[in-house]
């Protein structure tokens, strides 16, 4: 009888061990993915009664199948029937007979629910309300998410499938709204779905086989790989599509954390594209309305499929001039499921791929095509008011489903307090932001990437855009973010604009038109204003970049560029665009210098380098940081465990019905086992598994001291190879290791290696299934 057969009581009798354990920690892991829905939206009663009602049906299952015994698949029924009971009584009583159970009236509102969650998420904006019907959905699914997983891990015991499904579930919300790794939720799942599966194959283990250490090895690898996935990720590099072409791929995400990006040692070219507009629009790709007090995030109205009528045309009020222009975009060297596109578009020709509009915005996106390679023209239609128009309205947003007004409650007084202060002497709405775009671009402030405004440089919450304004040094980020919030303390509907600077001309002209191309170096933010009958009209408040917005009177000339949609009235106008000569980006030393050059900075590769070397040496560290635990505590159970590993590594089969001796006798016939410590150490383990316990029936003292019993234990002795008196764990590591020295010396040198560098034992256990086979691959 294997050492594995060697059970309690409790588990030869057939009663569930460690179940309790492992529904409880299949529990945590559910919660653990429930945490990036806070992400999409708000916290309410869902997430209580979600909780609680994934515990409900868990401990039904966990009592049936230890208390009743039943089979598995009444247990999934039973727990099915509570859950339609839950719900029913929760959020479809007054339908219900008794209030509980379902009648024709609850199944025919479950799909108009269903409905109406779905076009809230739909027409929504993240993070959505906690209304009914979205609660109905989420604390429904997940129940049923508890159902499935309870029969995979605790019927079935496939907890790695289970683990597969929660990661899964927790990057829904993650894909659904695009934002920055949430470490905390991350660690969380991680050491959740770890402690499942620690805990369900602690059901299989005996005693002698948890006397290994397999609790502090496990903890110490998972560990390990937490904290490596939490400092590591950010620093390799970002994974790149490079289809249409060879060569690196520049990224972009759609947030204002710019500054890494624009502190690359060398500019990649991403894109080229010339345009019959009379200046070079700037490309944007998302845009930020939603300010928490830390951080913009984009706004994530519904989208729609991309389509001849996708935008609708542009308006604006009576006597206003909009001119359409034609932008023509080829698309190098960017990795991204946002297209650069001039504003405001009505139109997209040309893409390849599944591609949506966003009409609130005008931008597009996409979850499974890319930017790359893309080689499309945009129509855009661009309202072009008179001063003297724009100066007769005013900026505000009657109707708006997405908030660009707020500010938050803990702002530092500075800001607003500014905002009045340079804009004192203004008249109007479009006076007062050309007196703050004029006070940004002044004397008094300096472009700067390396500006420290605080610990979080890069931030643009309330509190870095205070520095910022004490300090008055920073980048684009701040001078954007800055002043989008200091409109809104002065009652204007704002947000700022990820995107791109119009770059610089190559020389080439395509079409009797010029081709400028865009680098990494050209990634900017600048904030945008809303006005009433002109739309969203964009300033450029960082210091020495593009050109300032500025509107001028009916009376002066214009250009005849592009075609009119709507004729202006009376005289016709100029409009405010983006600066009329190609811009570049000065470095930190100045206003106007060109980029300097910079040296090549060897850390990100370094550390890159370090830490696939780190990470490839892990397994072989793991392995000899189990093998020293099991010297140290494990004792003959660890001794012996450590043979099973080593036979493991080397592709060696390790069958749970293999007894001891013959599991031995085939380590020295075929894979170069050295007999005499094989021998002994299969003795010692024949012995502690079928020799009667000491003073027990048939242990030899009943015998006394006489002939009989010295008898039998010099029979034991001799079977054994043990000494009298001596330990019965005396020497038992140092057999596992002469074991091992012997297997590793007769194997072929690639499977030695492997074995070594690659532990299959780390994640394949003697007995299991993976493990009775001649090749474990």
């Amino acid at each position: 009888m294997p050492v594995s057969d060697a059970r309690p009581d409790t588990a030869r009798r057939g009663r569930p061990r460690g179940e309790l354990r492992l529904t409880v920690a299949l529990w945590i892991a559910l919660v653990a993915t429930t945490i990036p829905l806070l992400r999409v939206v708000h916290s309410g009663a869902w997430l209580p009664g979600a909780a609680l009602l994934m515990a409900v049906l868990l401990m039904v299952g966990f009592a049936l199948r230890r208390r009743r015994r039943m089979p598995a698949i009444a247990v999934t029924l039973t727990e099915l029937a509570v859950w339609t009971v839950a719900i029913t009584g929760v959020f479809l009583p007054e339908t219900a007979l008794l209030r509980v159970i379902p009648t024709g009236g609850v199944v025919q509102a479950v799909p108009e629910i269903v409905q109406q969650a779905g076009q809230e998420i739909l027409e929504g904006v993240a993070p959505l309300a906690a209304t009914s019907s979205l609660s109905f959905v989420i604390v429904a699914a997940l129940g049923l998410l508890a159902i499935a997983l309870d029969h995979v891990v605790l019927t079935a015991r496939m907890p790695l499938l289970a683990a597969v499904a929660l990661v899964i579930v927790w990057l829904i919300p993650a894909i659904a709204v695009p934002a920055g790794v949430d470490v905390v939720a991350f660690v969380v799942l991680a050491a959740a779905v770890l402690f499942l599966i620690r805990a369900e194959t602690r059901t299989r283990e005996t005693s002698v086989a948890r006397a290994g250490g397999v609790s502090a090895v496990a903890l110490a690898i998972g560990a390990v790989a937490i904290v490596g996935a939490v400092i590591g990720g950010p620093v390799l590099p970002p994974p790149t599509a490079t289809a249409g072409g060879a060569g690196l791929a520049a990224s972009i995400d759609a947030s204002l954390d710019l500054g890494d990006d624009l502190r690359q040692p060398n500019d990649v070219t991403v894109l080229t594209f010339r345009s019959d507009a009379p200046q070079l629009p700037n490309l944007r790709v998302a845009t930020l309305s939603l300010f928490d007090g830390e951080v913009w995030q984009p706004d994530r109205p519904r989208s729609v499929e991309l389509s001849e009528t996708a935008f609708d045309p542009v308006t604006a009020a009576d006597g206003i001039r909009i001119t359409e222009y034609r932008t023509n975009v080829d698309v190098s060297r960017l990795s991204s499921a946002y297209l650069p596109v001039p504003y405001p578009a009505v139109g997209v020709t040309g893409l390849e791929g599944d591609w949506r509009a966003v009409p609130y915005s005008r931008t597009l996106l996409t979850g499974q095509s890319n930017a790359q390679g893309q080689r499309y023209e945009v129509v855009s239609q661009v309202p072009r008011p008179t001063l003297e128009q724009i100066r007769g309205t005013s900026a505000r947003m009657d109707d708006t489903a997405v908030d660009v007004t707020s500010v938050p409650a803990d702002t530092p007084a500075i800001i607003a307090d500014t905002a009045r202060e340079v804009t004192a002497g203004a008249a109007t709405d479009d006076d007062r932001l050309v007196a703050l775009q004029s006070w940004f671009r002044g004397p008094e402030f300096r472009y700067s990437l390396d500006t420290p405004v605080e610990e979080g440089f890069d931030g643009a919450g309330v509190e870095a855009v205070a520095a910022f304004l004490d300090r008055k040094e920073g980048y684009c980020v701040h001078f954007a973010g800055a002043f989008a919030l200091m409109a809104r303390t002065l009652g204007m509907p704002s947000r700022v604009v990820v995107g791109f600077l119009p770059g610089g001309y190559t020389g080439d002209t395509v079409d009797g038109q010029r081709v400028a191309e865009v680098t990494t170096g050209q990634l900017h933010a600048w904030p945008e204003v809303y006005f009433a009958g002109v739309g969203w009209v964009a300033f450029e408040p960082t210091k020495s970049l593009g050109t300032p917005t500025q509107f001028v009177s009916a009376s002066e000339p214009v250009d005849d560029a592009g075609e009119d949609v709507t004729a202006p009235t009376a005289t016709p106008t100029s409009s405010a665009a983006a600066s009329a000569a190609p811009t570049e980006r000065p470095d930190s030393g100045g206003d106007a210098s060109p980029v300097a050059a910079r040296g090549i900075d060897l850390w990100p590769l370094s550390a890159t380098v370090l830490i696939v070397l780190a990470l490839a040496a892990a397994p072989a560290a793991a392995g000899w940081a189990r093998r020293r635990v099991q010297r140290e505590r494990g004792g003959v159970g660890g001794a012996w465990r450590a043979v099973q590993d080593t036979a493991i590594d080397l592709g060696i089969a390790v069958p749970l019905s293999e007894s001891p001796r013959a599991f031995g006798a085939r380590l020295i016939a075929q894979h170069g086992a050295p007999s005499a410590e094989t021998n002994h150490l299969v003795g010692v383990m024949e012995r502690l598994s079928y020799a009667p316990a000491a003073g027990g029936p048939g242990s030899g003292a009943a015998a006394g001291p006489g002939a009989t019993g010295t008898r039998r234990a010099a029979a034991a002795d001799d079977r054994t190879g043990i000494r009298a008196g001596a330990s019965p764990a005396a020497g038992a590591f140092a057999d596992a290791e002469a074991i091992r020295r012997g297997m590793l010396a007769a194997a072929d040198p690639r499977e030695r290696l492997r074995a070594v560098a690659l532990p299959r034992s780390l994640v394949i256990r003697p007995g299991s299934a993976f493990a009775d086979r001649d090749a474990v691959a």
